[in-house]
This record gives C-alpha cells, sequence and structure tokens, in this order.
C-alpha cells in the first residue's frame, strides 16, 4: 500500500446530481416541481408561513397571563424541618445555613408553610412565615425573624 494508491471504498463515494445544466441532467425543473413562487430563484419563505392558511399561533386562544409581580418561593413544610435540621446539623435555620447545605439557591426566597409538627427549639431566618406556622414554631420554642 503506498499513498498514489489509496482510494475511498467501493460505493462509498457519490458524484452530486448536477441539475439544472440542459436536457441531458434529467428533466427541465430541476428538481423544483412545477412553476410558482418556490420555483424561483431567490425564493425565501417566512417564519410560520403556511403558504395562505391560518397561521398556527393565530388559530390557537390566548389563555392566562403571568405576573411580573409573582413572587416564587422556596417552599418549607414543618413536617420536613425535623429531619433537615437533624440530617444537617442546623443550629439556625437561616438563608446562608440553607445554601451551604445546598438545599437552595443563592437567590431563592424561602418560605415556612405551618404543614406538620416541629419539635426542635430552633432560631428561622427567613423571607415569609405562614401564620399557622409561626404558632407552631413559638409553641415549640423557637423564633421567628422576617429577613
Amino acid at each position: 500500500m503506498q499513498l498514489h494508491n489509496l482510494k475511498p471504498a467501493e460505493g462509498s463515494t457519490q458524484s452530486r446530481k448536477r441539475v439544472g445544466r440542459g436536457e441531458g441532467s434529467g428533466g427541465s425543473t430541476a428538481g423544483k416541481g412545477n412553476k410558482g413562487q418556490q420555483a424561483r430563484t431567490g425564493y425565501q419563505s417566512k417564519k410560520g408561513h403556511e403558504g395562505g392558511q391560518m397561521p398556527i399561533q393565530r388559530r390557537m386562544p390566548k389563555r392566562g397571563f403571568k405576573s411580573i409581580n409573582r413572587v416564587d418561593y422556596k417552599v418549607f413544610n414543618l413536617g420536613q424541618l425535623d429531619f433537615l435540621i437533624e440530617k444537617y446539623n442546623i443550629e439556625e435555620f437561616s438563608l446562608d445555613n440553607l445554601y451551604i447545605n445546598g438545599l437552595i439557591n443563592r437567590t431563592d426566597v424561602v418560605k415556612i408553610l405551618g404543614s406538620g409538627e416541629v419539635k426542635a427549639k430552633i432560631a428561622f431566618k427567613v423571607n415569609a412565615v405562614s401564620e399557622k406556622a409561626k404558632q407552631a414554631i413559638e409553641a415549640a420554642g423557637g423564633t421567628v425573624e422576617l429577613v
């Protein structure tokens, strides 16, 4: 085997079909079908154009809206707290401790909700607390501070 006699495997390469170059090239329309806008040179279609049919973005109804004032809270229920405090050895339930332990992202807004019970006597420094959760925490001997 030498460099001058190397060539691709049999049948692995094919020359492209040279369309629109006279009678012998296989038809007069060069693979573009018959007449019309799409057969012409320089044809471009706009995004979403359906050839005169009503486009899908105009056929579908508009529904609802997204409020620009919505606050997405990272929610913790009272039932989860004892497990998290024990697992991560948390002395104070604050945003920094939650971030360090990988429970929230830096920009998350944390809210404590009142589903379940809390037994641990612990201080909370969070963004929001439901009324039921606040009463349960204070009944267990903890404190709540809103950040």
